[in-house]
Formats: structure tokens, C-alpha cells, sequence
């Protein structure tokens, strides 16, 4: 009778014979370097497999890598962001001194002051309210902010705080068709009031006289007078004159200088008798 499986070496003999065979390799290796080619065949079997183990460590580095490089830019920008609107407030009031300079005229009777108090605001939310242009900055009574607190942005003036929160505040928009403010032009000093259209880029210069000079491209900046908005900031830009005799007043359409569709920080100025202290 024949079994089915044939009886094979034992193993001690399996185990001599593997160690006799792997000691002649290991010879032959040494001695004659015959398993270099094998060796770089093999090499480059395993180089696809190490790239793939390696892979996930990889990606966690690069991802790590990613988001400090992205945060360390969130931070230089917001940084960055606060000190151009720092240094753009004391360009606009340079832009006015140049203006008077040139003009070998006095300044009116509220002279740009060098040390005025601001800090930085930021935009929390826009109204909805297609007919009333308000937005809401985070910044309020803890911040010592005020009602009817100038608001400005790296262009112009942006319009003037209507409420007033414990940490947040509502701003009046001056292309708001509620609200109004004093100019003067910066070619020629003629004093205006400047009102809300309701549309984001255009502001009315009212009861205009057909005789008095205004000219298409005429700057216009905060005159002071009222007591709310410091003089001699930006304010709007005559972008159109239509005298038409017709009317008793002439027709002139301005451009605001801030950038009202487009705010994202704001600068928030105190007055004199507001101020509790410099910054």
C-alpha cells in the first residue's frame, strides 16, 4: 500500500543542507561578487516600495509645513493691513498740508492736528438694506467709541458712527442718502455740502450756483465745520458739472475716495474733547 505523501529529509538534514547552501553564497558573494546584478536589480525593485513607506510621513511634513507658512501670512497680512491704514491717515493729511503749501494760504480755523488719536477697526457685517447704507465694525463703547465718531478708511473718509454697542458699533455710510458733510475744495478752498446718492460711488454736491468754480476733477476734502470730521481729509472727487440754466443750481456729481465697496478695516479718529488718550 502506497501513502500519499512520500516521506521526505528530516529536518536536521533540511537544516544542514540551508546552512551549507547559504555559507556557499555568502563565499561566492565575497569571493567573486557574483550577486552584484542581482543585487541592483533588486535595489531597484525595492526603491518604489521605500518612496511609498516614506509617502504619508512626506505629506504630514509638507501639510505641517503648509499650514504655519499659510498662518504666518494670515498674520503678516492682517499686520501688514493695519499699518498701511496706520501710515495712509498721515498721508492724507500730508496730502492736504502740500495743498495749502502750494496755495500760500492759512489753514482754516480747525487745523489738522499731528497727534490725533485712532485706532483700527474692523468690518463685521454690511446692512442688507438696499436703501440704507450701514455697516457694523468691531469696536464699541469698550474701545471708548462715540456717536458720530469720524470713520476713515486708507483712501478717504468712510462716514461717522450712528450707534454705539458694548463691543461693536454701527457705521453711517456717507453715500447714505441721510447723510451729509461740509467740504472745501482743495484747488480754490470754495466751501460745499456733499449728501448721500444712495449708490456706493456717487455722492451730490448741492445748491451749487451756476457761477461758482467747480471743475470736473476738483478734490474735496473734510472742511471741519460742524465738528464731526477732522479737515482736511479726503472726501470725494467732482467726476461730472452740468449747468443747466433751466435749474436754479447746477448738477455736480462726485465720486467718493474711500473704497466703499470694497471695506474690510477701517480707522475709527477721536476728537479732542473724546480723546481719554493717545495711541
Amino acid at each position: 500500500m502506497q501513502t500519499i505523501f512520500t516521506r521526505g529529509p528530516s529536518l536536521n538534514n533540511r537544516l544542514t543542507l540551508a546552512l551549507v547552501l547559504s555559507v556557499g553564497l555568502i563565499l561566492v558573494d565575497h569571493k567573486l561578487n557574483g550577486f552584484d546584478a542581482a543585487r541592483v536589480y533588486l535595489n531597484s525593485f525595492m526603491s518604489p516600495l521605500q518612496y511609498v513607506a516614506n509617502l504619508p510621513s512626506t505629506m504630514l511634513n509638507w501639510s505641517a509645513e503648509r499650514v504655519t507658512s499659510q498662518q504666518q501670512l494670515i498674520s503678516e497680512n492682517e499686520y501688514l493691513s493695519e499699518q498701511m491704514l496706520l501710515m495712509s491717515e498721515q498721508l492724507q493729511r500730508f496730502q492736504m498740508l502740500k495743498t495749502e503749501n502750494q496755495r500760500l494760504r492759512a489753514l482754516l480755523d480747525a487745523p489738522i492736528r499731528e497727534n490725533i488719536r485712532k485706532k483700527v477697526a474692523q468690518l463685521m457685517a454690511v446692512d442688507n438694506n438696499p436703501f440704507s447704507h450701514q455697516v457694523v465694525i468691531n469696536r464699541g463703547a469698550s474701545d471708548d467709541v462715540y456717536v458720530s465718531q469720524p470713520v476713515l478708511d486708507e483712501s478717504g473718509i468712510v462716514g461717522q458712527v450712528m450707534e454705539v454697542g458694548s463691543t461693536t458699533s454701527r457705521v453711517l455710510l456717507l453715500t447714505d442718502v441721510t447723510h451729509a458733510l461740509p467740504v472745501r475744495s482743495g484747488r480754490n478752498g470754495i466751501q460745499f455740502i456733499v449728501v448721500g446718492s444712495g449708490a456706493l460711488d456717487e455722492l451730490y454736491v448741492e445748491h451749487v450756483a451756476h457761477s461758482v468754480d467747480i471743475q470736473v476733477g476738483d478734490m474735496l476734502f473734510s472742511s471741519g465745520l460742524g465738528n464731526v470730521f477732522p479737515e482736511g481729509y479726503p472726501v470725494a472727487q467732482v467726476s461730472s458739472v452740468t449747468r443747466d440754466e433751466s435749474r436754479p443750481f447746477a448738477v455736480i456729481i462726485a465720486t467718493p475716495m474711500a473704497k466703499l465697496d470694497r471695506l474690510k478695516h477701517l480707522m475709527l479718529l477721536w476728537s479732542d474733547k473724546e480723546a481719554v488718550g493717545d495711541e
